[in-house]
């Protein structure tokens, strides 16, 4: 005869609670995900220029980006500096949180929170 393993009684209840824990875990990981509104670098050598993008806190710092809401240029008299204010207010609601070069910009343009 061969060895049957016993079979051992199994509590489902506690096994959908863990399951549950499980996803409510995971679901808190993703709401930790960052993203930032920042500055990404464009131009040419000693010639740069910015587009103010949002942006997962992962991405490289000139890379792949969620959106763009606008452009700063300091290279030029006075600096230039345009966004588009709708959408830096919308992003700032859904919890985007600016750099902190990103934040002084919008200070000094009034669109801090």
């Amino acid at each position: 005869m061969r060895n049957v393993p016993e079979i051992f009684p199994v509590d489902i209840d506690s096994q959908l609670v863990s399951s549950q824990k499980m996803l409510h875990h995971k679901s808190l990981e993703v709401n930790r995900l960052a993203v930032r509104i920042r500055l990404k670098r464009m131009g040419g050598k000693k010639k740069p220029f910015y587009r103010i993008v949002v942006a997962d806190n992962r991405y490289p710092r000139d890379g792949r980006f969620i959106e763009e809401i606008g452009y700063y240029n300091p290279t030029t008299k006075p600096t230039t500096f345009e966004v588009n204010a709708e959408k830096v207010q919308q992003w700032l609601s859904k919890g985007a949180r600016p750099s902190s070069t990103v934040k002084a910009l919008f200070d000094r343009a009034g669109l801090g929170k």
